[in-house]
């Protein structure tokens, strides 16, 4: 009896020290981004939503146009008007002394580990954001930001990826039957989620469950295409995106840069007026890890990746590319000509009228939060379509995709006052809007320093206890 009441204790107290760890860790991680909080910083005031900003010339991107030294009314974190001369009594006035007034950016594809990353958009003129891997997490994060108690970007969050039962992987939710797709479609609509990210190794019974659920509870499909049935038999309704260009060359092109093949897919697009999101930036960050010594990868933004990816996911890369080096040397100039095709992918698909949205599968290698954008963008470039035409994917081609996205990617009245501002005009260089003078969340202004503080606070930050211990909370929760 004594030795089983000193185990108890034992248990006991094991337990209580695991409370503890776990109550300091998180209380760091509160403490950390305590400069995302508003009502514990000076960096921005959420109270104040409405601006007269003057001296700006408007990139609409609702058509190829700069409209020139123009007012912007912006009353309760909506876009008013757009005049020559707007005044209103009360409302401070920002000189935009000719600068270049965009909509903030809208990053379709991302994968968000913590709170840091939030300002890490921010700070790059991302305004709203596609999280395609959510959990309870990020439900608990759009909470917060819905009821002004964080700033960040506007949240679309889908829900946890559903795949077949043969898919192994922590990472995803394992569907065994049609019943429990039912079940966990309708369990992810109660909660909150915006959406149903649906992935690789789903089997077409399952798929087309996932479509009928789906559609009768009104929420959107986002997809990876599967690999167990026809690429082709995969654009259906409520299905609004489809995932990654390299899924384009490993499916229906089977693995081979087959130009004739890939005419059949853009036709698909084309016909079926389906969003395609490339996520061109991930692949192309392979030839870092091929290319560069482990000072070079680190030099790639990767101090900006949540701690526990870069001990994860950017350490095993690295070495896998490196040892797939060290069999196969020519295996960089075989990424490189992947991504050459993949920059034909993106010249087809926007010459078939193709709805192009800008997606950075952020979040994962040494894609990092924010930045990344700038890279996906000027890669949409260097495929030969125009700088308007690349910034709108991540503007008013975006907003097409989702009914809550309406509001979003234009500068026009009753849309949502998601501003960049610019010395100078990034149509004429997209690499202008890396450092905007001031970005504004509806209606929130955040100014030069408080963009500056968001990086250095997310910069080497800490956060691998508490982003490990919200895993943890995944795996219980979701699987």
């Amino acid at each position: 009896m004594k030795i089983a009441v000193k185990i108890l204790k034992i248990i006991v107290g094991l337990l209580a020290l695991v409370v503890v760890f776990c109550s300091v860790v998180m209380f760091i991680e509160t403490w950390d981004t305590s400069y995302l909080k508003s009502n514990r910083t000076s960096l921005f005031d959420m109270s104040q939503t409405s601006y007269i900003v003057k001296n700006v010339n408007v990139v609409p991107m609702s058509k190829d146009t700069v409209l020139r030294n123009k007012t912007v009314m912006v009353k309760n974190g909506v876009i008013l008007g757009i005049g020559n001369v707007l005044v209103a009594d009360g409302m401070p006035v920002i000189d935009g002394k000719n600068g270049y007034l965009s909509p903030g950016l809208i990053d379709m594809h991302v994968h968000i580990w913590d709170k840091q990353e939030l300002g890490l958009y921010l700070a790059n003129g991302v305004t709203t954001v596609r999280n395609l891997w959510s959990y309870q997490m990020h439900l608990h994060l759009k909470e917060q930001l819905l009821t002004k108690e964080l700033i960040g970007p506007n949240l679309f969050l889908a829900s946890p990826k559903l795949t077949g039962s043969l898919d192994e992987g922590d990472d995803k939710v394992q569907v065994q039957n049609k019943g429990q797709m039912e079940v966990l479609i309708l369990d992810y609509k109660q909660r909150g989620f915006d959406a149903i990210k649906l992935y690789a190794g789903l089997p077409d019974s399952l798929f087309h469950k996932a479509l009928e659920v789906s559609k009768s509870t009104d929420l959107d499909i986002v997809l990876h295409p599967s690999r167990e049935f026809s690429y082709f038999d995969q654009f259906e309704s409520p299905v609004k995106s489809i995932e990654h260009a390299e899924e384009i060359v490993q499916q229906p092109l089977n693995y081979k840069l087959d130009s004739i093949k890939l005419k059949e897919v853009v036709r698909k697009f084309e016909t079926s007026a389906m969003a395609f999101s490339p996520t061109l930036v991930g692949f192309k960050n392979i030839k870092v890890f091929i290319d560069s010594d482990e000072t070079g990868v680190k030099e790639s933004y990767t101090e900006y990746i949540n701690p526990l990816i870069q001990n994860v996911d950017v350490d095993a890369q690295f070495e896998r590319w490196q040892s797939e080096k060290g069999f196969n040397a020519t295996i960089g100039n075989a990424i490189e000509e992947q991504h050459q095709f993949h920059l034909k992918i993106i010249k087809q698909m926007h010459d078939a009228n193709v709805n192009i949205v800008c997606g950075t599968d952020a979040g994962i290698g040494i894609t990092a939060p924010g930045f990344s954008i700038h890279d996906e963008l000027q890669l949409y470039v260097d495929a030969g379509i125009s700088r308007f035409e690349a910034l709108q994917t991540a503007t008013y081609n975006a907003s097409l995709v989702h009914k809550s996205f309406s509001r979003l990617g234009e500068i026009k009245p009753n849309k949502l006052a998601n501003l960049i501002l610019t010395k100078q005009n990034p149509l004429d260089n997209l690499e202008h809007l890396r450092s905007p003078e001031w970005v504004m969340i509806e209606g929130v202004l955040i100014d030069k320093n408080a963009m500056e503080e968001f990086k250095t606070n997310a910069k080497d930050r800490n956060g691998l206890f508490s982003t490990a211990l919200r895993y943890l909370e995944y795996l219980a929760v979701e699987r």
